[in-house]
C-alpha cells in the first residue's frame, strides 16, 4: 500500500476541504493538492526518468511545496530522501552519492549549494519555480501500487559517530507509525491543523500522514521556521493548531506567551520530543498553556514510535507517582515492544538501568547498503537504540542519556540529565547541558554549560543547589555561561560541539 493513498483517499472523500496553507492563506483544497501531486509524480516519472525504487532527495527549508514534493515522490513509487537543509554542500554530496539519488528537489535559496553538491548526472528541481508550477499543472499519473515492504523513506542519521547512515523505512513502517499516532498520541478532527515549524525533513514532516488521513489542514508558517510570535498569531487566527516541537522550542514558546500575557488558547496539541523535557520546564509549560501536551520518544530507526506519555497521564496530578511519570517518556507504543537489557541483551530487573531495545512494525528494515551496521543494530531481532534507561513496574520508561553521553568519573557513571534537572531548578538558569571533559586524575569531570535569565549565577550558589539534591561526585567541577547552547536544525543540543569548542587547550 502506497502511503500516498491517504492523500488520494482524502481527495475523494473531502475534495473541498482546505488542505495546504501558507500562513493563514489557503493555497489548495484536497482535490487540488492531489491533482498537483499526481501531475508532479508524472513529471518525475516521464521527464526525470524516475523509476519505482529510485531515490529522490529533498534539500529544502520548510515551504508549501515541500509536502507536494514528498508525496509526488511517493506517488510515483520512488523513495523520499529528506536532507537537513543546514548541511554543508559537501555533506549533502555524501548523502546524494550514498543514496544514489537521481533527482534533487531544492528551494531557491539553496539552489547554488545544491548545484555544487550534485554530480553531473543528477537533475535539480527548484521548488516553486516556473518549471515546478508548469509540471504541477500537467497530466497526472495513476498512484503507483507499492508493496508493504518497499522502501518509502530513506532518512540519514545525524552522523555524530561517523558517516551518516541511511535508515530504510518501508511503506509498512510509515503506515504503522501513522496508525500509532491515533492510538497513542492524539485524535485528529477535520478542523484541526498541523503546523510545520520544526523541519519537515524530520519528525514534523512525518506527522503529515495522520493529518492527511483525516482531511485536516497543513500549515507552513510564512517564515518557514519556528518563530514563537508568528506561531501564537497563527494559533489565534487559525485555531486547533497541532505542533511538533523539540523541548527547546516549547521553552521559547512558553516564554513568549508569558511575556505577551497569552495562554496559547488557539493550540490544540503540542507534541514534544527529540530530547529531554525537564520537569520544571514541563510544569511551567502546563501552568501557562494548560494540558495540551503529549510526549513521544523515537529515533529515525523507529520514527516517533518507541514510547508516548499521553495527555491523560500528564493530567493525572493526583497520581502518587505523577512527578516520576512526567519525568519519564511514557509507555511503549501499541505497535512495539520495549525492553531494557544489559550488555549481553539480558533483561535487567525493574528499575535498573540498561540499553533500550525495541521491536515492532515501525522498526526500520535496516541501513542502506550497510549490512554489518544493520546486523549489529538489529541483532536478535531487536533495535538497539544506544539509549540508557529504566522501566518501572507499570511500564513507564525513564531515559538517562545516550550511552555515549554517560560521564565516567573516577569509575562512577554520571548521567547528564540528572545533573541538568537539578540545575534547572534555579530560577535564573534558562537552559543547561552537562558534558564530560577529560581529566588526568578522574578520567572525566562534569562540566555544565548554562544560559542565564538575567545575570549568571555564582558558582557557589549552584554548588549548594547541587549538593542539596545529588551526590557530591556528580556536582559539576566547572560552570560555563553561554549566550545560547549550540543546537542542530531539529533543536537538539550539540554536546560534542560544546566539548570541541570549550575543551581546555
Amino acid at each position: 500500500m502506497n502511503i500516498s493513498s491517504l492523500l488520494r483517499r482524502s481527495a475523494q472523500l473531502f475534495p473541498d476541504r482546505p488542505a495546504l496553507l501558507h500562513g493563514a492563506r489557503v493555497l489548495h483544497d484536497y482535490r487540488q493538492l492531489a491533482a498537483r501531486v499526481a501531475a508532479l509524480a508524472a513529471f518525475l516519472r516521464e521527464r526525470c526518468a524516475v523509476a519505482p525504487g529510485d531515490r529522490v532527495a529533498i534539500y529544502s527549508a520548510n515551504g508549501p511545496q515541500y509536502l507536494e514534493a514528498q508525496h509526488a515522490i511517493h506517488w510515483c513509487g520512488a523513495v523520499t530522501v529528506p536532507v537537513n537543509y543546514k548541511l554543508h554542500a559537501r555533506e549533502l554530496a555524501y548523502v546524494l552519492q550514498d543514496s544514489g539519488a537521481r533527482v534533487l528537489c531544492t528551494s531557491p535559496t539553496l539552489h547554488d549549494a545544491a548545484r555544487q553538491a550534485c554530480a553531473a548526472g543528477e537533475r535539480v528541481l527548484v521548488l516553486g519555480s516556473a518549471e515546478w508550477e508548469q509540471a504541477a499543472h500537467g497530466t497526472p499519473m495513476a498512484l503507483h501500487d507499492a508493496a508493504p515492504e518497499d522502501v518509502a523513506w530513506l532518512f540519514y542519521t545525524s552522523g555524530t559517530t561517523g558517516r551518516p547512515k541511511g535508515v530504510m523505512l518501508t511503506q509498512r513502517n510509515l503506515l504503522a507509525m501513522t496508525m500509532a499516532y491515533f492510538t497513542d498520541v492524539d485524535e485528529v478532527a477535520a478542523g484541526d491543523a498541523m503546523v510545520y515549524a520544526a523541519p519537515m525533513s524530520h519528525g514534523a514532516g512525518l506527522y503529515n500522514y495522520a493529518h492527511l488521513l483525516r482531511g485536516a489542514r497543513h500549515v507552513v508558517p510564512e517564515s518557514g521556521g519556528f518563530d514563537p510570535a508568528e506561531l501564537a498569531d497563527l494559533a489565534a487566527r487559525i485555531g486547533h493548531l497541532t505542533l511538533f516541537a523539540a523541548p527547546t522550542m516549547v521553552h521559547r514558546l512558553v516564554a513568549h506567551l508569558q511575556r505577551a500575557g497569552g495562554d496559547g488558547s488557539g493550540f490544540k496539541t503540542i507534541v514534544y520530543g527529540g530530547g529531554p523535557m525537564y520537569v520544571e520546564d514541563l510544569r511551567r509549560a502546563m501552568d501557562v498553556m494548560g494540558q495540551k501536551f503529549v510526549q513521544i520518544y523515537g529515533q529515525g530507526e523507529s520514527p516517533m514510535t518507541i514510547t508516548a506519555l499521553a495527555r491523560e497521564q500528564l493530567m493525572a496530578t493526583d497520581h502518587p507517582r505523577w512527578t516520576d511519570r512526567i519525568a519519564s517518556v511514557g509507555v511503549a507504543h501499541a505497535c512495539v515492544q520495549v525492553r531494557v537489557a544489559d550488555a549481553e541483551d539480558r533483561d535487567v530487573p525493574t528499575g535498573e538501568l540498561g540499553e533500550v531495545l525495541v521491536r515492532g512494525e515501525t522498526v526500520m528494515a535496516g541501513y542502506w547498503n550497510k549490512p554489518e551496521a544493520t546486523a549489529q543494530t538489529l541483532r536478535g531481532g531487536w533495535l538497539h537504540t544506544g539509549d540508557i534507561g529504566s522501566l518501572d513496574a507499570d511500564g513507564f520508561l525513564t531515559l538517562r542519556d545516550r550511552s555515549k553521553d554517560v560521564i565516567i568519573s573516577g569509575g562512577s557513571n554520571i548521567y547528564p540529565r540528572e545533573v541538568e534537572e537539578v540545575l534547572l531548578l534555579h530560577p535564573r538558569v534558562s537552559e543547561v547541558a552537562v558534558v564530560g571533559e577529560r581529566d588526568a586524575d578522574w578520567g572525566e569531570i562534569v562540566v555544565a554549560f548554562l544560559v542565564a535569565e538575567g545575570e549568571p549565577v555564582p558558582d557557589a550558589e549552584l554548588d549548594a543547589l547541587c549538593l542539596s539534591h545529588i551526590a557530591r561526585f556528580k556536582r559539576p567541577k566547572h560552570y560555563r555561561w553561554l549566550p545560547s547552547l549550540p543546537k542542530n536544525a531539529y533543536g537538539k543540543v550539540l554536546r560534542r560541539e560544546m566539548k570541541r569548542l570549550h575543551s581546555p587547550s
